[in-house]
């Protein structure tokens, strides 16, 4: 059965990272390249939030929630049987993008993990 557009798919709380903390060691692991900005430091998504592939044209969007320390996973479009769910990474990308049809293509400015969920009216 196909997923409907703006369906929740996941709530993932977040292990936060203080920014001193983050300075100090986590930018030089490999955990730089698979945290979100956030409010007070760096997060990693915890749960299916961290299983997410990127895709330039995400099918699954993003909204952090500040206040509770989770991430909320929305579907931005209706989703096929057995299509992969992607959200986008931005565009600082640490590996090559196989869904670039060029490589100058690219996002924007969005290599901040910002909230992406475009075409989802509140």
């Amino acid at each position: 059965m196909p997923i409907p557009a703006r369906t929740l798919i996941e709530i993932s709380p977040i292990l936060l990272f203080p920014h001193s903390e983050y300075q100090t060691h986590g930018r030089f692991t490999q955990l730089d390249h698979y945290t979100y900005c956030w409010k007070d430091g760096y997060a990693l998504a915890l749960g299916l939030g961290s299983m997410f592939n990127h895709d330039k044209q995400p099918n699954v969007g993003f909204m952090r929630d500040f206040e509770n320390q989770l991430i909320r996973y929305v579907t931005l479009r209706a989703i096929a049987v057995d299509e992969e769910l992607c959200i986008s990474y931005g565009a600082n990308l640490w590996f090559e993008d196989a869904s670039m049809d060029h490589p100058a293509d690219s996002l924007s400015d969005n290599d901040n993990n910002e909230d992406w969920l475009m075409n989802i009216e509140p």
